[in-house]
């Protein structure tokens, strides 16, 4: 009896020691920053190598394995962002400037994100995503110039992204194609109609510099409040409207009948469909949400961000929106964790050129490597839901 208690009670433990491990992974980086600005080189290496014992010592009990991981991950990190930290002046690294940068970067990928959740947990693998932020960035660009009014902007952002979210569900529910190819197909016709278009209306002079832009939400009353003012105090509203989406998307698919119809569809087709839920009908709806999402996302890159429009300006977002979709296993907070996580990387890579462009290039790259790391199931094996990608006929 006491045996099975003890055995009962180590998984955890497990949890609560890998959890301190990447907390350890964490401080290794906090203590480099403001206020505490430790510049002494040899103290993140120690209190990361903590956390990276924390995480080896789980993953050889073979208990909680994915939280071992990220806490040897989380580790390293730590060390090597810390010991950036030791040698940079405080113009490289502000900790609240960096936080708002963050939240800027990802922004595009929680939408796009959310928008990959509702795809899959209706069954549809939805690879354009890429090419549905694309198509919103330039059509949320193109509306907001000649209807002079960023709200109608987003609105023709929706409309592309919807179309062509439907063109794939088209092809993916009623013709039942391949699901990964007809992504890659959205992909490329995104590309090559935004491109023409780009070059046909506006050609060598680019998109004109006053477009209506998306507005920042300006809190005046946290204005002096340390750390808590610089981040959120001028946030664009695209990101408050993310956060929402966040929210929101938790709600409908784990507390509404709405969403168990979808996880039903995405998880067992044939059950649903024998309790007289549509399967047709969920998963157009699901695919064509999550194009109109992945289309605000592109939206806020063209008239949030940067206001202009460059071809191909998404850049690979739409994939690793897709990679946040599996880090998160499948789970709105998950995956806007990693899109938290995929921003950091893109926000301390613009500030490191200060001290090392080669730093630099190699935060640029993160992103993409945690992407193959997601795909790759290193870092624990994800369990999508188990209808995915798999057409169905109904009978």
């Amino acid at each position: 009896m006491i045996r099975w208690v003890s055995n009962a009670r180590r998984p955890s433990s497990d949890r609560v020691l890998a959890w301190i491990g990447i907390a350890f992974g964490l401080i290794a980086f906090w203590v480099a920053l403001p206020p505490l600005k430790v510049r002494t080189e040899w103290i993140p290496p120690v209190i990361g190598l903590f956390g990276i014992t924390c995480g080896i010592n789980v993953l050889i009990r073979g208990n909680a394995r994915r939280l071992a991981w990220f806490a040897i991950v989380i580790s390293v990190l730590g060390i090597g962002l810390g010991l950036l930290a030791t040698r940079s002046s405080e113009q490289v690294i502000v900790w609240s400037a960096l936080t708002a940068a963050m939240l800027r970067y990802a922004t595009p990928l929680a939408f796009a994100a959310m928008g990959g959740i509702f795809s899959e947990r209706s069954g549809v693998v939805n690879i354009g995503l890429e090419g549905m932020m694309l198509s919103g960035a330039f059509f949320g660009i193109l509306g907001a110039d000649k209807l002079n009014s960023w709200e109608l902007g987003l609105l023709c952002a929706a409309v592309s992204g919807a179309a062509f979210a439907l063109i794939h569900a088209y092809f993916a529910i009623q013709l039942r194609a391949d699901q990964i190819v007809g992504g890659t197909a959205i992909n490329f016709l995104a590309l090559g109609i935004t491109g023409y278009l780009f070059v046909d209306i506006y050609g060598g002079e680019g998109t004109p510099p006053d477009v209506p832009g998306i507005p920042n939400v300006h809190l005046s009353f946290l204005e002096d409040w340390t750390f808590i003012g610089p981040v959120l105090g001028n946030l664009n509203l695209m990101i408050w409207l993310a956060l929402l989406t966040i929210i929101a998307t938790w709600i409908v698919l784990f507390k509404t009948p709405v969403g168990l119809r979808i996880r039903a569809v995405g998880e067992h087709p044939r059950a649903a469909d024998t309790v007289g839920i549509s399967v047709y009908k969920t998963r157009y709806a699901a695919v064509v949400l999550s194009g109109i999402l992945a289309a605000l996302g592109g939206a806020y890159l063209s008239i949030g961000f940067v206001n202009s429009f460059n071809q191909n300006m998404t850049v690979g977002k739409g994939f690793i929106a897709l990679a946040a979709v599996i880090f998160g296993n499948w789970r709105p907070w998950g995956a806007a964790a990693a899109a938290l996580l995929f921003g950091f990387s893109s926000a301390l890579a613009q500030r490191l050129p200060a001290y090392s462009e080669s730093a630099a290039v190699l935060f640029q790259a993160l992103p993409y490597v945690l992407t193959l790391i997601a795909v790759a199931g290193v870092i624990g094996r994800s369990i999508p839901p188990a209808a995915v990608g798999r057409p169905y006929k109904k009978q």
